[in-house]
């Protein structure tokens, strides 16, 4: 005997080996035997075998009219096998009642399942909408295919231009652009950026990976469409003491958020007053209004080779940007120093919010070959004020590279050991028109980028201390072991060696810097900070920065990436060969000689880190930014396990954020300025690893 039995919703044909009880032993047309409940069987017959039968009866099935079926159906429920003898007769065979059933249970828009072997009609009006969508359905699918025969074939159909970033980062899966998009990927086999860049999606590699970082930091856009000017109130201004100091900024060309100044005030024959001047957008910008808002949404400005999105409109950065021959609102830190005694003299730190006026915003790229160390290092003590015209501020910077280096000497007493300064950073230089890329090498040992950074480190530290000392929350930055973390209280900072450390200097471009400016100017005006101690606020805003500025970092490092790709290919074109110099990081790790361009070598022997090594760099992938490369040979230049060390130093990285003047920016510049050095812009990386 053979029976029809139901197996999780689907009809099967077999053999009965044995009866026992309510249940069957069954043998499949595959000779599979498995146990099967009496209940669960659903039609008996003798012939033909179960293999022959589900055969004729699938094949019958696809004859079966649904909608003759359909009109000839009870009602009411019914039984598979009253419908097929309405529909076949009542001499209705085995085989017929197990193709019609096959058939009514592929159709559930006409029957409803209500039991096994049992259905219900659909309602007419329920049909006739369910016939309607399963159209609809397969029209879509029609569509869903031609657009994946487009894609396959090299045309990118109009629909995917605007959604391609949105395709690749976050699409939406069931929707038919994905469908057809994973049916050509299939075809094709690539992947989805990959196809998408072939067929045009995307202008070129750059613009494929810009606009799908964008597309999920910045849902809104990179605009400012809906921010309100801001009109600095000329009674507030006016109320505003001006300094009497002459100050300076320091920064490469193509800086246009110049957040910090500095001067120098000679007191006696041998005291200066060193003055720290930083832009105070927090004095005017209101909380929670609809700039700050922004900011608090982007959290910092990206930077990247070759172009950045800043953190807060050009008008508003116009407004406080302190740009040389302006009178501008300053949060300003006075700090007087003893250069006989090589001292910071205690007790003599002065903050306030004034105006400055800007005498120069000098830049790096015009005199760092000329403000050298050798240049710096005469004697002042005597001469304090002696003109000197090879080059501006000439006493003045002279005088900070002194303080520079007591300030420099203090902080290598409490880390334990002097400051490694042998690692290199890369300025990346981009001709908008050509996409040419330049790279050259720039030590951080420049005494412009130690004076700025010293005086930076000084004035965070010094308005940590404030703050702390009247209790007053901040977001401060400590470092312990190695690890640096973000906490509303002082910690002491092992890799810059001081107590107290928070982010101050750059309210322009960091919201976490915009933040502790409001805690300090509420300080300084006896006022009631907007943050409390343990205010969810604060915290809420670290856990957004981190996040934010963790990603920021990591995209510009990709972007680093993709130049440094684009950069060999140059190299590989003009000189005709795939060879470069390398040195080891770490095992299976390497970066170029000439670009910071790191990439794991599977191939890469037992070498000491800092070994120098020539590597055969075979293919580059600008959409996936791989590099397959081998090793060569080892070279015989002498290893410098130091500065790979520092590579890998998180105590170096931290360093590297305090250097205001390099913060990852590079402008794009024309061919006709290739040749000017007001066209680079310094490259830092916050960890090199």
């Amino acid at each position: 005997m053979y029976v029809v039995f139901d197996e999780n919703g689907d009809f099967k044909a077999g053999s009965v080996i044995s009866e026992a009880g309510g249940s069957l032993q069954v043998e499949t047309h595959t000779g599979k035997r498995i146990k099967v409940k009496s209940s669960h069987v659903v039609l008996n017959f003798k012939t033909p075998d179960p293999s022959q039968m589900m055969e004729q009866a699938q094949l019958q099935a696809k004859q079966v009219d649904l909608d003759l079926i359909w009109e000839c159906a009870p009602a009411d429920e019914f039984g598979f096998e009253e419908l097929a003898k309405s529909y076949f007769g009542d001499q209705v065979s085995a085989l017929e009642s197990y193709a019609l059933l096959i058939a009514i249970h592929a159709a559930p828009v006409y029957f409803y399942r209500k039991g096994r072997g049992r259905y219900r009609s659909a309602s007419a009006e329920t049909l006739k909408a369910a016939l309607a969508a399963v159209e609809k359905r397969k029209q879509l699918q029609v569509q869903i295919d031609e657009w994946a025969k487009q894609l396959v074939d090299g045309v990118c159909p109009d629909p995917f231009k605007a959604i391609a970033a949105q395709l690749i980062v976050a699409p939406d899966k069931n929707g038919p652009y994905y469908k057809a998009l994973a049916q050509a990927c299939d075809s094709a086999q690539l992947s989805a950026q990959a196809l998408l860049m072939k067929v045009g999606a995307f202008r070129s590699p750059y613009e494929l990976h810009l606009r799908k970082f964008t597309i999920d930091a910045f849902p809104r856009g990179t605009g400012f469409k809906e921010i309100a000017p801001l009109v600095l109130d000329e009674a507030v201004l006016a109320e505003l003491p001006v300094s009497p100091a002459r100050c300076f900024s320091i920064d490469d060309s193509s800086t246009t958020e110049i957040d910090d100044c500095v001067s120098v005030q000679f007191l006696d024959a041998h005291k200066i007053r060193v003055g720290v001047h930083i832009a105070a957008p927090a004095a005017f910008i209101e909380q929670d209004a609809s700039s700050d808002l922004l900011a608090r949404e982007r959290m910092s400005t990206l930077y990247m080779p070759g172009d950045k999105i800043t953190m807060l409109p050009d008008a508003i950065i116009l407004a406080f940007s302190l740009d040389e021959s302006r009178q501008v609102p300053a949060t300003s830190l006075y700090v007087d120093f003893d250069l006989e005694q090589g001292i910071l003299i205690e007790g003599s730190a002065q903050s306030t919010l004034e105006q400055i006026v800007v005498a120069a915003n000098l830049r790096h790229d015009k005199l760092d070959e000329v403000v050298t160390e050798v240049a710096l290092e005469v004697e002042l003590l005597e001469n304090l004020r002696t003109p000197d015209s090879a080059f501006p501020f000439a006493v003045e910077l002279k005088a900070l590279w002194k303080v520079a280096q007591i300030l420099s000497k203090e902080r290598d007493k409490v880390r334990g050991k002097p400051e490694a300064r042998n690692r290199a950073d890369y300025n990346f230089r981009i001709d908008s028109t050509t996409n040419f890329v330049e790279i050259t090498e720039r030590q951080r040992n420049a005494p412009l980028d130690r004076i700025v950074a010293e005086m930076m480190i000084l004035a965070n530290n010094q308005w940590g201390k404030l703050l702390a000392a009247h209790l007053t929350p901040a977001i401060y930055r400590g470092q312990h072991l190695g690890r640096v973390k973000m906490t509303t209280y002082p910690q002491a900072h092992q890799g810059l060696g001081v107590t107290h450390y928070g982010w101050f200097t750059s309210p322009l471009r960091r919201y976490s810097d915009m933040v502790n400016q409001r805690q300090l100017l509420a300080v300084l005006a006896a006022q009631a900070a907007p943050y409390t101690q343990n205010d969810a606020r604060l915290h809420s805003v670290i856990a957004a920065f981190e996040a934010r500025y963790a990603a920021y970092g990591e995209f510009q490092s990709q972007m680093e990436k993709y130049w440094c790709l684009r950069w060999v290919g140059q190299q590989t074109n003009e000189l005709g060969t795939n060879r470069f110099s390398a040195v080891v990081v770490k095992p299976g790790l390497v970066r170029l000689s000439q670009a910071p361009l790191y990439f794991p070598m599977n191939s890469l022997p037992d070498l000491a880190p800092g070994r120098q090594i020539i590597v055969e760099i075979n293919s580059t992938d600008d959409i996936e930014l791989s590099v397959d490369a081998r090793f060569i040979e080892a070279s015989d230049v002498p290893v410098d396990a130091a500065e790979v060390n520092e590579e890998l130093d998180e105590q170096s990285a931290e360093i590297a954020l305090e250097l205001e003047v390099a913060s990852a920016q590079v402008q794009l510049v024309p061919q006709a300025d290739l040749d000017s050095a007001a066209g680079s812009l310094n490259v830092v990386r916050a960890d090199a690893s």
